[in-house]
């Protein structure tokens, strides 16, 4: 167990905790291995392209940590940083010619976006065998279809820690609170395609507690810090907490939790994910196994 993991434990814990920087460490060192290989049989490194617009200060930590990992995974990266005046036009043509770009194998625009700027037309814009994020209709069609697509980072993360902390999910009741298009919706097809049986609810859900309380695997994505507590969670049930919410005290010091009341659904789940420590560490591990991925499959 990690020290973030061991610090976050309360006294009366009966939960396992899911150590989501541990297994992405593991995901990150057989992602170098196999950019090692592309790279002998291809003469190059597997290639990430990251674009941002404007100079968020969110935005730019999560550019520099994507940045930083993929060169120790051993994927070449190319940090595109563009003015906040940047036009529609200007951004699509950057796209296009990252999408001409040979040495390219993955395209990652940060979001969101500056006003005035279409996400919708700039996700479309990329070409879906580049799309490593996974939103580009095509790879969501074909992720609903049970076809082989690149798939959103953090459900990706999420299914890889649940098998690994379960192994096989065929038969087992799933309920993925919300319904984003980043998170929720993915995350239920995933699970689908893994045979599970899979309800999902949302702020017009009727009785979300009874829902929640059906669930062998729980899965939490609405960013509303502390909405699911212990009467919503079967005992022994599976929790993962996808939420990063930032609160802060009366005297201005701030922490990180997530969506679920860690605490209370600690003494009744099985296993559960901390925040952080837990989702976010997977979803830049994902996006880098996802460039590999792209990189292999348009060399195949």
């Amino acid at each position: 167990m990690s020290e973030l993991a061991q610090s976050q434990q309360p006294a009366s814990l009966q939960a396992a905790l899911i150590d989501g920087k541990a297994f992405a460490a593991r995901v990150r060192d057989q992602v170098k291995t196999g950019a090692e290989a592309f790279k002998a049989a291809q003469g190059r490194r597997p290639g990430l392209a990251v674009v941002l617009v404007g100079s968020d200060a969110a935005s730019q930590v999560y550019v520099r940590t994507k940045v930083r990992q993929a060169a120790e995974a051993g994927i070449e990266s190319f940090a595109h940083l563009l003015d906040v005046a940047t036009t529609q036009a200007q951004l699509l043509a950057l796209i296009e010619a990252l999408n001409a770009d040979e040495s390219v194998d993955g395209i990652l625009v940060q979001l969101p976006l500056p006003a005035g700027l279409d996400e919708s037309a700039v996700i479309e814009a990329i070409d879906p065998a580049k799309d490593v994020d996974g939103f580009h209709p095509v790879n969501v069609g074909r992720l609903s279809a049970g076809q082989p697509s690149l798939v959103p980072c953090t459900p990706l993360g999420c299914l890889l820690l649940l098998q690994d902390r379960l192994g096989d999910l065929s038969g087992l009741k799933a309920v993925v609170v919300g319904r984003s298009n980043i998170v929720g919706k993915p995350m239920g097809q995933l699970l689908l395609n893994a045979n599970c049986t899979v309800t999902t609810v949302h702020s017009r859900s009727r009785d979300l507690a009874a829902e929640c309380r059906q669930a062998d695997i729980l899965v939490v994505a609405v960013g509303r810090a502390g909405i699911i507590t212990a009467d919503y969670i079967k005992p022994g049930a599976t929790v993962l907490d996808v939420g990063i919410n930032r609160l802060e005290d009366e005297a201005g010091n701030s922490r990180l939790v997530g969506d679920v009341d860690f605490a209370a659904v600690s003494a009744v789940a099985g296993a559960l994910t901390p925040v952080p420590g837990g989702i976010g560490p997977m979803t830049v591990a994902c996006l880098l196994r996802n460039t590999l991925t792209a990189a292999q499959l348009r060399r195949a």
